[in-house]
């Protein structure tokens, strides 16, 4: 995750666009020299979030930023806009030249703690997609997302929701855990994977301790507060934290040989 600092127009904003250009370019530079494979531009200190924080405001700064991570780096850059604004956000990566959305909502109704989301939004995102000659962009959709209530679906299983948005064509799906740094359940995880053959991703919960155990049913992580000094996401990178997911990345790809 790069989180952008709040951006102009949101309560916790303090800095000029041009100061929070900069420090996302350097957190980006420095994933990418650390090995990670990919970046997320996200919003994340914007909170409290909008239920569909399109405005002008935020997309003019969110295009700038993530035109200017993608110009600083060679790994794919992928862009979410909290809360929910996915039609902004696949505008923003086409314009930029990014390579994959994270997408809440795309298929059934939930209540978030920004309220209730009764639209699902896998319709117009796709048609929207086909309509910006965006093909190329992947869209990676939450299933029973974080910061949710999903009583409204207690009756579906992670295996219906699976279904439901590769049905919708999904290029990916983001398991989750309850919470932000809160590991997904073991059970909905593995059945995520036993429901598809598309990407599965985990998108809550990792760090170096658990990795292994994750990737026996994810294909990615996406690590945000595993990042940040003391665990706690909206903290400054920590350097440490940063080498140590990445050498327990490495040490699954390349296991040790039985002696």
């Amino acid at each position: 995750m790069v989180h952008l600092r709040a951006l102009p127009g949101s309560p916790s904003n303090t800095m000029q666009p041009t100061e929070i250009v900069a420090k996302a370019i350097a957190e980006a530079r420095e994933l990418q020299a650390a090995g990670f494979d990919a970046l997320i531009v996200e919003n994340m200190h914007d909170r409290p979030y909008l239920s569909d924080a399109s405005g002008a405001d935020t997309v003019a700064s969110f295009a700038i930023a993530t035109a200017a991570v993608v110009n600083a780096v060679k790994i794919p850059v992928g862009v979410q806009i909290l809360s929910g604004a996915n039609l902004a956000a696949l505008a923003v990566a086409h314009a930029a030249g990014a390579s994959f959305v994270r997408a809440e909502g795309f298929v059934f109704a939930a209540v978030a703690d920004e309220g209730l989301i009764a639209r699902a939004c896998a319709g117009e995102l796709l048609r929207e997609r086909a309509r910006l000659g965006a093909q190329s962009i992947k869209i990676f959709a939450d299933l029973r997302k974080k910061h949710s209530s999903h009583a409204l679906t207690a009756d579906l299983d992670m295996a219906a929701w699976v279904r439901a948005a590769e049905f919708f064509q999904a290029d990916g799906m983001i398991v989750t855990g309850t919470e932000t740094a809160v590991e997904p359940d073991a059970v909905e995880l593995a059945m995520a994977r036993a429901s598809t053959r598309r990407p599965v991703l985990v998108g809550s919960g990792a760090h170096p301790e658990n990795l292994a155990r994750i990737f026996r049913h994810a294909d990615a992580v996406i690590v945000g507060s595993s990042l940040k000094m003391n665990g706690l996401w909206s903290n400054e990178l920590d350097a440490k934290r940063v080498a140590a997911i990445v050498r327990a990345r490495d040490a699954i790809q390349s296991p040790q040989p039985q002696r």
